[in-house]
């Protein structure tokens, strides 16, 4: 009994000193994360500081050489320590803006400092502390330029308005709208086996009432989509739901090719830029087709063993496409090498509806877990992920140009993000006419939207089949 009892003894002093050998290793890595996190957090201060002294200096050399000393410093008038505080006017207005969406701003900054200085660092120009002394660094230059852009776009102002067919309808769900290469005419289609092509001029500058399409075109099935040729301004191709893929010359109004290999329902198709004569399409028929205004059969054919919602080339390239797909994933393909896509980004949660292309780098794309993400497709790196819209189940569009995206929402809005700032910078909704006949509020979405190349405008349409010409202002 008495060796038992030591035995039993022992037990609990071994049991006791592994818990507490344990609880030390605990705190040991926590007080190590947060040393880490405290040198993080000191460099990010010292870089703050470096660039509050930086931007001051700035402002005081701009004085000068204005004579007066009327640029405040809005971003910083709560700081009783500043030397530069505004309490009204434009300035005022900016920085209750950059306060609203501080933890956004602060990550763009905080990510574009840090990584200047890792590119410098890595690069061997020069030293890390040579970096911190220089002063106005790219690094700062570059998230200047977003905030001045960001801060300068924070409502979307409606100009005109118009409406594709009567209300209240299922028919008028918009599906595509898109500019043609010289932003004078946009191009719309949708559940209505019509294509209809609007002056965007007139749509502008006339009454509501009064607008009519300058072309129509009907179509056998309902349409999903539709993409001017980027060279041929009378030249525009559409998909369809019985899977056929048509050009179209709108002068005559009469189709030049129809392309009818798919199988199934083609969600997305897409001219090339750099080469006129070619075009992608892809379908839930899990094929992605590369044709050719040449000839009647298919160039090429990807076999993707999943649905596919979207396609798009890369405007710096004839060889590259980019495709969304059911898989939850985007491939980025080589036409030149098909048996396997160059690279695979993987993120999304739910089905990728849409792909777009804000340069020959960057690619944005759109799924039904209700975010967009952003892509480096010459790095293969995931760049960012945006939320603040809802998008479960319906296509809403997305539409992107050098510094923003858009897209729609099933809480029938469009919103615009600029492309650094994962939160909306803007957002507008849709109006509902409940006393004449819009009965469910909840059931219309977002369905299509556009930009008009690199301006402010842009178009969005809701499932009602009302169309808005949309400004990006102060």
């Amino acid at each position: 009994m008495a060796l038992l009892a030591e035995k039993k003894r022992k037990m609990v002093q071994e049991e006791a000193d592994t818990n507490m050998r344990t609880l030390l290793d605990f705190l040991y890595c926590l007080s190590k994360q947060k040393l880490d996190d405290l040198n993080e957090i000191q460099t990010d201060l010292q870089y703050i500081e470096e660039d509050i002294n930086s931007v001051e200096k700035k402002i005081i050399e701009l004085s000068r050489a204005n004579d007066r000393f009327s640029l405040k410093l809005g971003m910083f008038a709560d700081d009783p320590n500043s030397k530069f505080v505004t309490q009204s006017g434009p300035i005022a207005s900016k920085k209750k803006w950059v306060h609203a969406q501080l933890n956004a701003l602060q990550e763009c900054y905080l990510q574009k400092r840090r990584n200047w200085v890792r590119q410098a660092c890595k690069e061997e120009e020069r030293d890390t502390d040579t970096l911190n002394r220089e002063g106005y660094n790219p690094g700062l230059e570059d998230f200047q330029s977003v905030l001045t852009n960001f801060t300068r776009c924070s409502q979307l102002r409606v100009v005109a308005e118009l409406r594709r067919g009567d209300l209240f309808h299922s028919a008028n769900i918009v599906s595509s709208i898109e500019f043609d290469r010289d932003d004078e005419l946009f191009a719309t289609a949708g559940v209505s086996r019509r294509i209809k092509i609007f002056e965007i001029s007139k749509v502008m500058n006339e009454p509501e009432d009064v607008h009519c399409p300058v072309v129509e075109m009907s179509t056998r099935s309902k349409l999903s989509c539709v993409s001017w040729n980027k060279y041929m301004k009378n030249h525009i191709a559409s998909s369809d739901y019985e899977g056929i893929v048509t050009v179209w010359d709108v002068t005559t109004r009469q189709s030049i090719m129809e392309y009818e290999e798919h199988e199934k329902r083609a969600w997305s198709v897409d001219f090339s830029q750099n080469e006129p004569s070619m075009l992608v399409s892809g379908s839930d028929d899990c094929k992605v087709k590369i044709w050719s205004t040449k000839q009647e059969a298919s160039v090429l054919n990807i076999d993707m063993k999943a649905n596919i919602c979207s396609v798009k080339y890369n405007p710096g390239s004839s060889i590259h496409v980019a495709v969304g797909s059911a898989d939850h994933r985007i491939h980025y393909y080589d036409l030149r090498n098909i048996c396997q896509p160059l690279y695979v980004f993987s993120g999304h949660r739910k089905t990728v509806s849409y792909v777009k292309f804000l340069s020959s780098n960057e690619l944005a794309s759109a799924s039904t877990d209700s975010t967009l993400r952003l892509w480096d497709v010459k790095e293969n790196l995931a760049l960012r992920t945006f939320r603040g819209h809802t998008n479960e189940k319906n296509f809403v569009g997305l539409a992107v140009n050098s510094e923003y995206i858009a897209c729609g929402s099933e809480t029938n809005e469009v919103l615009v993000y600029h492309k650094a700032i994962s939160k909306p910078a803007a957002s507008h909704r849709f109006s509902i006419d409940l006393e004449n006949g819009g009965d469910d509020a909840g059931s219309y979405f977002t369905s299509a939207v556009c930009w008009k190349s690199d301006s402010p405008t842009m178009l969005a349409a809701n499932s009602q089949g009302t169309i808005k010409v949309l400004v990006l202002a102060a």
